[in-house]
This record gives C-alpha cells, structure tokens and sequence, in this order.
C-alpha cells in the first residue's frame, strides 16, 4: 500500500506542489469501504493575496475562503456555477492562503463507482475536469477544511513525473484576473488523453 503524502509535502512553495502533484494518487474511500482514486495529470496553482485568480486575492477573508488560510494540506472545496464542487489542495504554511487545483485525473481505482456517480458515455470524460472529477469521486462541499492525511480523502505517493513530461500553459477560465490570467500556472503531464480541453 502506497504511503499517504505528508503534511510537509504540501508545506513548500505551491509551484513545486503544483507540478510535483502530478502522477500521485487522489483517493476517496466511499462509505461501503470502497477504494476510488485517479492519478492526478493536471494541476493549477493559485498563489495568494497578489494573485488576482486567486479567491483570496487582496486578502479576502471570507467564510468561503476560510479554509485557504488553515494551512498545508487541507482541502478547500467551493462551488461553481452553483452546481459543480472544485477540489484545491491548500499549501504554504497558516495564513497564507495559496492552493493547487487539481483539474483532471486518470482513473486507477474503482472505475465502476465512477460509472455509477457519474453516468455518461465515454470514460475519457469521466474525470477530464475539475467538476467532473469531483462527481466521480463523490467529493462534495462536506470536504471543505479536510485534513488530507485523515480517511476517506487523501493523496497517495507515487512517481515522479519527469520535467519532460510535465507542459505548462495560462489557467482556464480566469480571463477576469487580468495579467494573472496569463501567468502559465497550469500544469498537465504531457500527452496524457485524461488531461481537460483548453475552450476555444
């Protein structure tokens, strides 16, 4: 059994978190016990109160927000478009609220449970999504806060990808942010067909 990732992974610089996140494993134990869990190929970082893109840009403190300022390794689960969770893995140290998105996944574990959580007709559609991912997991806006080395949510080690096969490129859907929208804090693993569309 792989280890869970350590509190100090996350206690780093959230560039590093957001590329080195790659290959590991998100795990959601459900309640009958079962395992669900996706290989992480994409990443976005949102780097605090000068980042525009970020929630807690210029220091919003907010109930929203609360859980970006709890410090490394907690969850930070908020809702979009008032119908699709995003799950942000929270790095750096207590009141600094900076995050890493995790946007896609490559399914490894309990791809039926998936099916079942989040009906459609392709897999590759699966989890090639913030919200997506989310559905297939079963993680919700109870999450918010978790602590990611506590069941039924947490990130396996695993491999690191290699620099190579790591493409970075601007954020999705941040246009509003200004000259943060371009910063290329987007990170994908190179190639990988689990990785979500740029819109056009």
């Amino acid at each position: 059994m792989a280890k869970k990732l350590p509190l100090s992974f996350y206690d780093r610089d959230t560039v590093k978190v957001a590329k080195e996140l790659l290959g590991k494993h998100l795990v959601r134990v459900m309640p009958d016990g079962k395992r669900v869990a996706g290989r992480i190929v994409e990443t976005e970082a949102y780097v605090g109160i000068e980042d525009r893109a970020c929630h807690a840009f210029g220091d919003r403190r907010t109930r929203r927000t609360s859980s970006l300022y709890l410090g490394p390794g907690h969850a930070y689960v908020f809702l979009i478009y008032g119908m699709y969770e995003c799950f942000n893995v929270v790095t750096r140290e207590s009141g600094e609220p900076q995050a890493v998105l995790i946007r896609a996944l490559e399914p490894v574990e309990g791809i039926e449970t998936m099916r079942e959580n989040r009906p459609i007709k392709k897999d590759l559609d699966l989890t090639n999504g913030p919200g997506k991912l989310c559905r297939a997991l079963a993680i919700d806006r109870s999450f918010d806060a978790h602590l990611l080395v506590e069941p039924p949510l947490f990130i396996e080690d695993a491999p690191r990808l290699a620099p190579r096969k790591i493409e970075a490129s601007p954020r999705i859907g941040v246009d509003y942010a200004g000259d943060a929208a371009k910063w290329p804090l987007r990170f994908h693993e190179r190639g990988n067909p689990w990785v979500s569309k740029r819109p056009k």
